[in-house]
């Protein structure tokens, strides 16, 4: 991980702020992908300052500037990336994206083999993954709460590529922040939905500090239905405190951690796209 700053954004096409998190790993060379994080934006507080969240309660103006400035993020020279959004409703459905499809579809993936159309999710506490083959055919991001997590948001996306390709891709996944494994307490019923279609799983629940609560895991339970799906090339998040949403409050918007004390948070994107 990069230690903290709070750079200004530069209006440089194909840049992003050195807090952004370029995903570490052996994808090729024309697949580009990044994961904001809260700085390098114009909104105030609680969302400052860079929230891409439309349904928070930010200003809207500052919220459209903030998505023009992750669309000049992504664009390359001289080339323009089309960057649809979501309306994520932590579910399993999988929206095919191509150089015409229009924002607001719900959905929570998205896949895609056109170029210059970026894959993007939101998230603040859940997990968003991105994935792509050796090739660089195909690219896709999906948002991973437990609820979607359980329900096999991450088995479709991978179903759905794979549907797509005349041969047997050998895909690859990143894993962006989400809410660490010492702060995520749920209930026994979030527990069970994950043992019901795992016995493994399990061991990804320690007991909580509360009776009949655990501390759940998210990161290695994504993992692990990753693996299941036949993913085994894995990176970026590996339940360390780095990667934890709420133990860096100047890095990452955090809805767990921030709804209650400020009454709302922001939400950052992890885009994936073929130049």
């Amino acid at each position: 991980m990069q230690p903290i700053s709070s750079p200004a954004f530069s209006a440089t096409p194909g840049s992003i702020p050195s807090d952004w998190l370029p995903p570490d790993w052996p994808a090729p060379a024309h697949v580009h992908a990044l994961h904001t994080t809260r700085q390098g934006g114009c909104s105030a507080p609680p969302w400052d300052s860079f929230n891409l969240g439309r349904s928070v309660g930010d200003d809207p103006a500052a919220v459209e500037a903030n998505w023009r400035a992750l669309a000049r993020a992504v664009a390359g020279a001289g080339e323009q990336v089309r960057l649809p959004w979501l309306r994520q409703v932590h579910g399993t459905r999988v929206q095919v994206l191509d150089g015409n499809t229009p924002s607001g579809q719900e959905a929570d993936a998205c896949m895609t083999r056109s170029r210059h159309v970026a894959c993007t999710v939101m998230a603040a506490d859940c997990l968003a993954v991105l994935l792509t083959d050796q090739e660089g055919s195909c690219v896709a991001a999906a948002h991973a709460g437990w609820r979607g997590l359980a329900g096999g948001v991450l088995e479709e996306v991978v179903a759905r590529l794979r549907a797509t390709s005349p041969g047997s891709l050998a895909l690859m996944a990143w894993l962006g922040p989400c809410i660490g494994p010492t702060a995520f307490e749920v209930g026994p019923e979030v527990r069970q939905a994950f043992i019901a279609q795992d016995a493994q799983a399990d061991r990804h629940f320690a007991p909580g500090a509360r009776p009949g609560k655990y501390l759940a895991d998210l990161a290695a339970l994504a993992r692990q239905h990753l693996v299941r799906a036949g993913v085994t090339a894995l990176y970026g998040n590996d339940s360390s405190a780095d990667w934890c949403t709420v133990g860096a409050p100047l890095r990452f918007f955090s809805h767990r951690r921030d709804s209650v004390r400020l009454g709302s948070t922001g939400r950052m994107a992890a885009s994936i796209w073929m130049a």
